[in-house]
């Protein structure tokens, strides 16, 4: 059969775009604006957050301190006080190994999708078994959580990793129930990571319910889906609070990498987003080749921000291809069980995102000013408040 072309959309940076002066964002990205000194809205809300939580100063080590007291004196009596979720990349590994090191008794929690790359499993063993912390796993049922990916593959939507994310926040929340924990540490930091661009991506409960309902065929048993009484019952009822510790102190992820390879035989994956097989078909060959998105450019945004690269460094590497494994796309059509004709036609087909379907946005955009209290008091992350509660422009 002759092989089927599949469009390839992904962006580049050129000459002619109109690009942000303290970073690589240019005149493509969703949302974006710029001032009257060519800084883009994205940079300044990097700038504000510094500014709000004294990121890396002593002021901001000084706040994470207090908060390390109180994880500890909340969790007095208790087997574990803190719960951190670990996929066996960079950032969760770090995150796991400092709580031990800040004297707290951390539960590591993972969520399996069941498209974990060897590597990934084998680091979390690793630096598991060395700081002798017990781990806490929820396991999908494979063929369910391909109905679920095939499902969101189907609707022509972004978001085909997007179930991962909400099951695992939800799989970190019973884990926090069960034993009575009142936070969950994340090892997410906006300096090294960026923020992803308003609308390029979004994904809730009842978004996925009924694309799965729309597009699936098996009934959903083991999938921890959040629905907005499950979310709202975690952050006001139980009141668990969601901490991001790396928002506070000084961070390095070249640094961390290095640290865990020397101390832990923890080995590299690859690449960000990587260390899992269909994140890594969602961000090397789905996003940029059906939507024209390459979420590279957050990362090499925040390694312009923070002058470890330059801007036509980090421009040379956005208009490279993304890497993408030998095996990787024949893969994903055979767990999804996708002829070569199915997966060619919606790679090339129509591009739909949230708002053709059923989602909680518009009451989380109601509820805002809920959020914005419920962000300061770090019930939700201030990251859901900006990205969730805001009136998009997709």
């Amino acid at each position: 059969m002759e092989k089927l072309n599949i469009v390839n959309r992904k962006p580049l940076i050129d000459s002619n775009s109109k690009i942000c002066r303290t970073c690589v964002y240019d005149e493509n990205v969703p949302a974006i604006e710029f001032d009257e000194n060519g800084v883009c809205n994205y940079c300044k809300m990097i700038t504000d957050l510094k500014t709000q939580y004294k990121t890396g100063e002593p002021e901001g080590e000084k706040e994470f301190s207090s908060i390390i007291e109180q994880i500890k004196k909340d969790g007095k009596g208790k087997k574990y006080d803190c719960v951190v979720g670990v996929s066996g990349g960079t950032d969760s590994s770090y995150m796991i190994i400092k709580a031990v090191e800040w004297g707290l008794r951390p539960l590591a929690v993972h969520y399996d999708n069941t498209w974990n790359t060897a590597i990934a499993t084998e680091n979390i063993r690793k630096v598991l078994s060395k700081l002798n912390v017990d781990l806490f796993t929820h396991v999908v049922d494979n063929k369910e959580a391909d109905d679920i990916f095939k499902s969101f593959f189907l609707a022509n939507v972004p978001e085909i990793d997007g179930p991962t994310d909400i099951a695992l926040a939800e799989t970190l929340y019973r884990a926090a129930s069960k034993f009575k924990v009142k936070y969950i540490l994340e090892g997410h930091s906006f300096i090294t990571e960026g923020v992803s661009p308003l609308s390029s991506a979004y994904v809730d409960g009842a978004y996925i319910k009924n694309i799965h309902k729309m597009f699936g065929n098996i009934k959903m048993k083991t999938f921890p889906n959040m629905d907005f009484m499950s979310f709202m019952k975690w952050i006001l009822v139980k009141r668990i609070k969601k901490i991001r510790p790396l928002w506070y102190i000084p961070y390095s992820k070249e640094d961390a990498r290095t640290f865990l390879e020397k101390e832990y035989g923890w080995e590299y994956y690859g690449g960000h987003h990587l260390e899992n097989r269909m994140t890594a078909f969602n961000h090397s060959v789905y996003f940029p080749q059906k939507f024209g998105i390459d979420q590279r450019n957050n990362s090499l945004s925040a390694s312009v921000r923070n002058n470890l690269i330059s801007k036509e460094e980090a421009i040379k590497e956005y208009n490279s291809d993304p890497l993408v494994q030998d095996d990787l796309v024949d893969y994903f059509k055979k767990r999804l069980n996708l002829t070569d004709e199915e997966y060619a036609n919606v790679m090339n087909g129509e591009r739909k995102n949230y708002k053709d379907y059923p989602t909680y946005k518009k009451r989380f955009e109601k509820l805002r000013p809920l959020f914005f209290i419920l962000a300061k008091a770090n019930l939700v992350p201030m990251s859901f408040y900006i990205k969730y509660t805001s009136k998009s422009e997709m």
